[in-house]
């Protein structure tokens, strides 16, 4: 197994992971980490990627490049942990939970 993978889960198929670039999810991961409120509502994924955008590395999201779909797949990896939720709202509202 390669350091520079980690598996992924998806709460919309319990079970079933996915290996991805290390780097770029763990700085997503705590990019997004950072912007979620602790308690519901919590901020749309809009927000959330506004809000993040400025912190992630340039050499890893160039000009912001994929940051869409690497968000996604964090927020569903952590939503599959349990360490962030949505809020019973619409839009999606994420929050983290617990921590």
């Amino acid at each position: 197994m390669s350091d520079d993978k980690i598996d992924i889960e998806n709460i919309n198929t319990p079970g079933k992971t996915a290996r991805v670039d290390r780097a770029k999810y763990l700085a997503m991961r705590e990019a997004l980490l950072a912007v979620l409120p602790p308690e519901p509502p919590g901020i749309t994924v809009a927000q959330a990627k506004a809000a993040l955008l400025p912190q992630l590395p340039e050499a890893l999201f160039p000009g912001g490049a994929t940051a869409g779909w690497w968000l996604k797949a964090v927020q569903l990896d952590l939503e599959a942990k349990g360490i962030i939720q949505r809020a019973p709202v619409k839009p999606v509202h994420l929050y983290r939970a617990g921590v």
